[in-house]
């Protein structure tokens, strides 16, 4: 055509670059990667990427461009143009697979019990790795979609996961033994004018300390808890702070909640403080905290930090590594631990989750239910709202990952006990990991060969060593990674369909240009 004959300057076409934003994995873990600040476009304000925008955004370039109408502007390409230099890279610790997983599990349970909102986070236990975050809450419309970091964000009442604390503060300090026992009445106690209650009628009647973990009794563990600090609590809320359970963990994600654990004189604090601190209420915590306590009991009392980056690169090269940060070598003498890992079991076996149990694949864990919005005790009992919970590890013998589940105000008309809301998606996800489909690293590492792409990042990353601006091979393999390669090479990539690379414009050996765009076939 005539005006493209005559060039950008005499055919008076202006040509304007737009960046698109893709979500290869659709909207799932949109709210754990981030998002941008509505008000201000190219601000990421939460997220991984708000964590990190100093590291991704790179730099601006430069450009002289000549007014030719009101409002209009024409590039003038000339020797002085900048072009921009792009940001690092940043590797998550996140697996798309058990992120798929998890958020699909959560997904399923959120719809069959009506429940406004939820959260699942899985971590890598001996590391601290967050393996997979799923955050959904429904829209007006009655969709889940990923709106806040519930994981990080959200201090409520833990209710019964809390009891493991509890009861690893009381072995610790040997105040009482696995064998202590507790008479629980007939379900029905009063301690200091109120009245507390288990969820069996008629009760558990005299039980040993560890079945009162097992059978989750709120009576058990006030009355256990109480007998043995009643006279110096202090000594109970400090271990609980001790361990960091009363501060904020520090992850770099904007937004963590924090954890309120009150201390005698406290506005808050009263004679029944410890009691109902003792089974989960009257203090509050974030899900990921709850979770990291757990992990440290799957640890064999290690205590580590949980991290969400892997390391932040530039090209090919390794600008900053995130180590695993332990934040407390020993919560508790071995003895201690072992008998909390024993009754984390058998809570699965034959305890309140039960319902769990699986002869072919071993669990360990806690169910939670806890009351919330009862500020209005009349009005609460008129709709009744309810947190469901299940924190635990698995394989209980071998423990591999740490989980939690979280949903918050299931219909009552359908359930809302941990066991039954939360339960089912903690053991979905982690038969899921380990039986139904392979572990998979999420991004192929470049020191490992995968026989399921035709080359591997090692390979790649090799030849960019020896020639740099050659346009590598990508057919076979996954889509977005083939993008993350292709523009590391500086290459501007657009993309057809979904899957594999099964052809690509540009072929493999050829020359880079400065510029110069390559068009990716998936299938």
């Amino acid at each position: 055509m005539p005006l493209f004959r005559k060039g950008p300057y005499k055919g008076g076409i202006i040509v304007k670059q737009k960046t698109v934003r893709e979500h290869p994995m659709g909207k799932i873990g949109a709210r754990l990667v981030g998002h941008e600040d509505y008000a201000n476009p190219g601000r990421y304000i939460v997220g991984l990427e708000g964590a990190f925008d100093a590291s991704l955004k790179g730099k601006s370039g430069k450009r002289l461009k000549q007014k030719i109408a009101k409002g209009q502007w024409k590039p003038v390409y000339d020797e002085n143009e900048v072009e921009p230099q792009d940001g690092y890279d940043i590797v998550s610790t996140i697996n798309v697979n058990m992120q798929d997983i998890a958020h699909h599990a959560l997904l399923k349970q959120l719809e069959i019990y009506e429940a406004d909102h939820g959260c699942v986070i899985v971590m890598e236990v001996a590391t601290g790795e967050i393996k997979a975050v799923s955050n959904l809450g429904k829209s007006k419309n009655g969709g889940y979609y990923e709106r806040l970091n519930y994981a990080v964000g959200e201090s409520t009442e833990p209710g019964s996961t809390f009891k493991t604390v509890a009861m690893t503060v009381a072995l610790e300090h040997q105040v009482i033994d696995t064998a202590t026992v507790v008479d629980t009445k007939e379900g029905k106690f009063r301690i200091y004018g109120r009245t507390i209650s288990d969820s069996r009628r008629g009760g558990f009647g005299k039980i040993s300390a560890a079945r009162a973990l097992e059978v989750s009794s709120n009576i058990g563990f006030a009355r256990l808890i109480d007998d043995a600090y009643k006279n110096n609590p202090e000594k109970f809320t400090s271990q609980v702070k001790a361990w960091g359970l009363g501060d904020k963990i520090g992850i770099p994600i904007k937004g963590e909640g924090a954890p309120d654990i009150p201390e005698k004189g406290a506005v808050n604090w009263s004679r029944n403080a410890l009691p109902s601190i003792a089974y989960g209420y009257n203090l509050e915590m974030t899900p990921l905290q709850i979770l990291t306590f757990y992990n440290a009991i799957a640890n064999n009392g290690t205590m580590v930090k949980p991290h969400f980056i892997k390391e932040i690169r530039s090209w090919n090269q390794k600008v900053e590594t995130f180590e695993t940060e332990v934040l407390h070598e020993q919560i508790a003498s071995e003895t201690t631990i072992n008998k909390m890992q024993d009754i984390l079991k058998n809570i699965v076996k034959r305890g309140t989750g039960k319902s769990l149990y699986s002869e072919n694949f071993s669990m360990a864990g806690k169910t939670g239910t806890a009351r919330t919005e009862y500020a209005n005790i009349v009005e609460w009992n008129k709709d009744r709202k309810y947190v469901s919970s299940f924190a635990g590890y698995f394989p209980a013998d071998n423990p591999k990952y740490s989980c939690i589940v979280v949903i918050h105000k299931p219909s009552t008309q359908k359930g809302y006990y941990g066991a039954d809301v939360t339960g089912p998606v903690f053991k979905r996800i982690a038969q899921k990991i380990f039986t139904d489909s392979p572990l998979k690293a999420q991004v192929a590492n470049v020191d490992q060969v995968d026989a399921s792409v035709q080359k591997d990042y090692e390979t790649y990353y090799t030849k960019v060593q020896n020639a740099k601006k050659k346009v590598p091979n990508v057919q076979g393999m996954a889509g977005m990674d083939a993008v993350s390669l292709l523009e590391n090479f500086g290459l501007k990539v657009k993309i057809q369909g979904n899957g594999t690379v099964t052809n690509q414009s540009i072929p493999s050996g050829e020359t880079i240009k400065k510029g110069q765009t390559i068009i990716l076939t998936l299938s």
